[in-house]
């Protein structure tokens, strides 16, 4: 078995960014754990591809919403490789209902998959990071966290949790940065799905959505794969605690 240089968790794997981070990343050298929370078949596709780059690959199912789901995850990372080098959070969902029509449930829920999932995979490895020589931690948040009523839509339980996912990365960053570990974050803008997946944005909208960005384009996975790649790396050892745009320019609006 080739020796192992770094471990990568990565939840939300299975499609859009999460899969493309994996494609991104995959090569000899790099062990995987890869998540999502039921999409099998997508999961398995992405993970004979990781392996067949040389990658060695675990594949886990769970709800990060659940209690514990976050916890076992980190545990069957070190049980399988060893230990835990890096996490990418990814997984999560985009809520566009408004005021009035979203309720405290869909608050809770959001912050429960997004914000409070990123809280307990950090803490469960917070040993790990600290231990590491190639810690590395990239949390995915969203443009809606930061801009508000393009295409006069509005995202504000998902705001809610992507802002605090933020706030939560920047103080793990601050804490970790003695022992050398990094801890960012990526805004994607709109950002194309894969066929058939969930989508925030009605299919008569992503024209608009495309037309809104200066760029006149959406985002690709594979520009966010790339730039969460770049962030794990080894080359970018000496940055933390930053908002790393991928947007096509709509944070310059």
């Amino acid at each position: 078995m080739p020796r192992i240089e770094r471990v990568i968790l990565i939840t939300g794997a299975a499609s859009g960014i999460g899969a493309a981070t994996v494609r991104a990343v995959a090569q000899d050298g790099v062990a995987l754990l890869l998540h999502t929370r039921a999409n099998r078949e997508g999961l398995d596709a992405v993970a004979d591809a990781a392996r067949n780059a040389g990658a060695a690959v675990v594949t886990e199912f769970g709800d990060l919403a659940d209690e514990g789901v976050a916890g076992q995850l980190v545990q069957r990372t070190c049980a399988r490789f060893g230990r835990l080098d890096q996490i990418v959070s990814n997984a999560g969902f985009a809520d566009r209902r408004g005021f009035g029509d979203v309720d405290n449930a869909a608050l809770r829920q959001s912050l429960a998959a997004i914000t409070e999932a990123f809280f307990a995979l950090v803490s469960a490895a917070l040993q790990q990071l600290q231990q590491s020589d190639w810690g590395r931690v990239v949390a995915v948040s969203s443009f809606v966290a930061h801009d508000f009523g393009i295409d006069g839509t509005i995202f504000p339980v998902t705001a809610a949790a992507k802002a605090g996912l933020e706030g939560l990365a920047k103080s793990l960053a601050f804490q970790l940065a003695a022992t050398g570990a990094t801890v960012n974050c990526i805004s994607p803008g709109y950002t194309r799905k894969d066929f058939g997946a969930h989508a925030a944005v009605a299919v008569d909208g992503w024209q608009r959505a495309a037309e809104a960005a200066p760029m006149k384009c959406l985002v690709h996975p594979d520009d966010v794969g790339a730039a969460i790649a770049f962030l794990l790396g080894r080359d970018a050892g000496r940055i933390t605690g930053q908002i790393l745009k991928v947007d096509a320019g709509l944070s310059l609006l």
